[in-house]
């Protein structure tokens, strides 16, 4: 809060200069004027906030200075400092706005008292205004908000021929005119970081990140969340693309960030600045591929048809072979490749990128319910939906997810003596299409073929082969059920080459041929 003394007399000016600590009091003391004349000069530029000021001086005097300074800066609190104690000057000083009629005479505390009366009324008109301008952005946002969003009624009808909305761009620099009398063409572009930090800082870097896009674009902004929105005024005869690559490159550089913004095509009106919006947000959710930053535009998106949404039998079975030999190196590397595979796909978009790693975690937690007995329950039930968290790299997200599905299992056939028979088990359950041998299993599990057989029985009640023929003729069983394979199918996809020796086995096992299990199943279900 800033302080002017102007008298004529050096005496007073330095005694109200030095007796009194103006700085304690909250206040910077400007130089001294001599005369209103000198006063109204550099009032201009130093904008005084509370002005003391003698009554009779050469030249104008203090009456007139009050009135000259009301008239320019209408919130300047004055102090009238006389060495006469005249009713008829204290009465025109109070009719020209002064805040207070003191005598030269008065003690310093009087003065203080004076200065500080003055620093209230400032403080209080201050809130006022503070407290209308929230209000009036609050209000004002709302109808921008409802303006993108297309829906919704304006709490406030805009006066016939005025758009708050319009005239607040045209402040900013967004919306112009032509001289045709046509509006000028404007973007909306949404903006966001890898991370705009935690809950501490994240308000004071979305700030400073809105305080450089509207010094560095012709624009308003609008937070919603962890993004802001961005409407610019788009041509105007400088090179957008130049300029806007310019503004991202300061926020980055000043922010330490990897700044990535998406804008919409050009609106020629305010009623288009939705199908700008929309477009924006659009290309915005390509954050999600394009994690390392930049400006992306919506036309940039618009050839993209989605690629593939769901893994294959040979990536499903790779997953089922890193899980189960707890590779972890292996895995995180497979995973790596898989995620940048996705988004390296020209026709990838984010739809089709969240649905194949989501198809990914699905794979690993059906191999975990086919491992073994209870597997989904134990667990945790139910499969975690796969989301994206901006700064979070995919290839983590989805390695996080399946690290827990290898972690699971194995500490579950972890436990006991003889866990490698429940790894055996899962290996069995992942290779059922194929020929298997004890020695081949053994030799998984690192066992000796006989000491195995011997083990394998002890804990299942069955011997090896009674047990794989029963895994064989289960997973049959649900196949005939949930598909409409042809029984040659089937069969190989259990392990069996002879259809008739399967047919038997199955009949052998569940008490019908194939055939009769798919109609006997089909009748009781109807």
């Amino acid at each position: 809060m800033k302080v002017m003394i102007i008298d004529d007399e050096v005496i007073i000016r330095t005694g109200l200069c030095t007796v009194i600590d103006w700085q304690e009091l909250g206040m910077t003391l400007l130089p001294p004027a001599e005369s209103a004349e000198e006063a109204l000069e550099r009032i201009p530029d130093e904008r005084p906030d509370i002005v003391l000021t003698d009554i009779r001086m050469p030249g104008m005097d203090g009456i007139q200075l009050a009135k000259e300074i009301k008239a320019r800066l209408p919130d300047t609190e004055i102090v009238i400092l006389t060495g006469y104690d005249d009713f008829g000057y204290a009465q025109q000083a109070l009719r020209e706005g002064v805040t207070d009629y003191l005598l030269k005479t008065s003690g310093p505390e009087e003065i203080i008292m004076a200065a500080m009366k003055a620093k209230r009324n400032l403080l209080a008109k201050w809130e006022v205004l503070k407290q209308e301008a929230v209000q009036v952005a609050a209000l004002r946002n709302q109808w921008f908000e409802e303006l993108l969003a297309g829906g919704g009624k304006r709490q406030t009808v805009p006066a016939p021929g005025f758009d708050p909305v319009l005239a607040w761009l045209e402040e900013n620099g967004a919306a112009k005119t032509g001289p045709d009398g046509v509006l000028l063409p404007m973007r909306v572009m949404i903006v966001g970081a890898s991370r705009w930090g935690d809950d501490r800082f994240a308000e004071l870097m979305l700030e400073a990140a809105e305080s450089q896009l509207r010094e560095l674009l012709p624009c308003v902004t609008l937070r919603k969340g962890d993004r802001i929105v961005v409407v610019f005024r788009a041509g105007e005869g400088w090179s957008e693309g130049s300029r806007l690559g310019k503004a991202i490159s300061r926020m980055k550089e000043s922010l330490k960030r990897e700044i990535f913004a998406a804008a919409g095509e050009p609106a020629s009106a305010l009623a288009e600045l939705r199908r700008s919006y929309e477009e924006a947000d659009r290309a915005f959710s390509y954050r999600l591929i394009f994690s390392e930053g930049g400006f992306f535009e919506s036309k940039d998106m618009s050839a993209r048809r989605g690629g593939r949404t769901v893994c294959s039998a040979k990536e499903e079975n790779e997953l089922s072979a890193l899980l189960m030999n707890r590779d972890t190196a292996k895995l995180r590397a497979w995973t790596n490749d898989l995620v940048q595979e996705r988004l390296l796909d020209p026709d990838a978009t984010p739809a089709s990128v969240t649905a194949f790693l989501q198809s990914v975690v699905i794979a690993a937690h059906r191999w975990l319910d086919r491992a073994g007995e209870n597997a989904a329950e134990a667990a945790g039930g139910g499969v975690p939906a796969f989301s994206f968290h901006p700064g979070v790299r995919l290839e983590d997200e989805l390695f996080k997810l399946l690290l827990a599905v290898l972690s699971e299992f194995h500490d579950r056939v972890g436990a006991g003596r003889y866990s490698y028979v429940h790894r055996a088990i899962a290996y069995i359950r992942h290779h059922l299409d194929r020929h298997l041998t004890l020695q081949q299993v053994a030799g998984f599990v690192h066992v000796n073929p006989n000491h195995f057989s011997e083990v394998f029985k002890k804990e299942t009640g069955q011997s090896y082969m009674e047990f794989v023929t029963r895994e064989r003729m289960e997973r049959a069983a649900n196949i005939l059920l949930s598909t409409q394979k042809k029984i040659s199918e089937v069969a190989g996809e259990v392990g069996y080459e002879d259809i008739k020796y399967f047919s038997q086995q199955f009949k052998k096992t569940m008490g019908r041929t194939p055939s009769e299990y798919r109609i006997m199943s089909d009748y009781l279900t109807r």
